[in-house]
């Protein structure tokens, strides 16, 4: 009884075993082959559950979700002969497995590389058909749909289908952009320099103006006052003359008493003069004066 427990048993694993390798799960996210002696026999397996022949039946499976392939950073020449660093991703994933297969051994190390052989084929065509501006302002959006679909058509044979082609950065070469900086640099120090001297010259002409403005105030003020100190001159001469005609003697009293405050009016004054003289002629007439 014990040794036909035993016998059912290893029959009951056997038959487990078979049945498990009879089997195999194909998931949403996959894609599949059935395998025949190393020879494909079946490659459009839709998911799910599926059987296969034991030992003689193998399955490989193959991711199909979309991949990215993010390509180095690569220098192209534009048709106006200027290196641009490009750098480009593109995104794939399979669309026939059996071609796939057969082309690519199903090895994604070698898919990257082919797509990236032809990325750069097709940006190097397009780039050297347009100028910078052209690529950098207006064109990158045509130029990666028209590398999508040149790439999509060619990788088809390889059982792959292209998503899309993205231009992350397109940059200058660094030394054509160090150039391209000093040209700016000396193109905006040129402007500034011509700013600053038209300013020089309309601060010039505005010192100028105001420096002529400032001759002709000062001539009119000057010959104003000139003429205001000509008039008081003559109108003093002329109240002069009207008190020395209304009364000379008092005149010319008054005329000598301002000549004696000015001539004696520090005591280190010291004069050498003729007593006889006109100068003391009011000194003698107040002397007799008071004599009187």
């Amino acid at each position: 009884m014990k040794t036909k427990s035993i016998l059912f048993l290893a029959l009951a694993a056997i038959g487990g075993a078979l049945l498990w390798s009879s089997v195999f799960f194909v998931d949403e996210r996959e894609k599949a082959i059935v395998f025949k002696f190393g020879e494909i026999v079946k490659s459009d397996i839709a998911p799910g559950l599926h059987f296969k022949i034991p030992f003689i039946n193998n399955v490989q499976y193959f991711d199909s979700r979309v991949q990215t392939m993010d390509a180095d950073p690569e220098l192209y020449l534009t048709g106006e002969k200027k290196n641009l660093v490009v750098d480009s991703f593109v995104k794939w994933r399979i669309r026939d497995v059996h071609q796939y297969y057969t082309r690519l051994q199903g090895r994604q190390a070698n898919a990257r590389s082919r797509l990236s052989q032809r990325v750069n084929d097709s940006l190097r065509k397009e780039f050297g058909q347009r100028s910078v501006q052209e690529v950098i302002s207006g064109d990158r959006t045509e130029i990666m749909d028209l590398v999508r679909l040149a790439m999509d058509e060619d990788a088809a044979s390889l059982g792959i289908e292209i998503i899309d082609v993205r231009l992350k950065r397109v940059d200058l070469d660094p030394a054509i952009s160090e150039r391209v900086y000093d040209r700016m640099n000396a193109e905006r120090e040129r402007v500034a320099k011509e700013l600053r001297a038209q300013g020089e010259e309309e601060a010039e002409k505005i010192r100028a103006e105001a420096d002529r403005r400032r001759q002709i105030m000062l001539a009119n003020a000057e010959r104003d006052g000139q003429r205001l100190r000509g008039e008081g001159d003559a109108s003093a001469t002329e109240i002069y003359a009207r008190a020395y005609r209304r009364d000379r003697e008092f005149y010319n009293l008054y005329r000598s008493l301002n000549a004696y405050k000015q001539a004696f009016n520090s005591p280190d004054n010291l004069m050498v003069i003729d007593p006889t003289s006109d100068f003391f002629r009011y000194f003698k007439q107040s002397q007799a004066g008071s004599g009187n």
